[in-house]
């Protein structure tokens, strides 16, 4: 939304995790607040977060946004096929893709905090399982 570019070449070597979401997504709103933690987290630690917002008018998520503000970077999908390729016809829609550009991980619909991190965790970022973090 703000301009910034994102192509393969500019994700390369970080660990990418994409959120397709919609302002109309009740999910999306629960969701939104541990996604932003994770952004914060681990956004120097090679983690980079894409939220997507799938068919929606520029207004219509920047008024949005202005009632319930978010930490990641916005994504519109004006001029993309992101949707079609990641086949996002419900929400949320979590993508991990790892360092190299592969796809590590997938999430169709809400699934928690939880399941989020331990999808990163199949791309490198943070603990494995629950005996690693102590």
């Amino acid at each position: 939304m703000d301009g910034e570019k994102f192509t393969n070449e500019t994700t390369r070597g970080k660990v990418v995790l994409l959120e397709f979401w919609t302002t109309w997504c009740s999910y999306c709103f629960v969701e939104a607040p541990f996604v932003d933690k994770i952004n914060h987290e681990f956004g120097d630690k090679g983690l980079l977060v894409l939220t997507i917002n799938v068919g929606e008018s520029k207004k219509t998520v920047k008024n949005y946004l202005a009632l319930h503000p978010r930490t990641t970077r916005m994504i519109l999908t004006d001029d993309t096929n992101l949707a079609a390729m990641y086949e996002a016809t419900e929400y949320p829609i979590y993508v991990v893709i790892d360092k190299a550009g592969n796809i590590a991980a997938t999430q169709r619909g809400a699934a928690g905090e939880e399941a989020l991190r331990s999808m990163l965790a199949t791309a490198g970022i943070g603990p494995k399982n629950e005996l690693d973090s102590k």
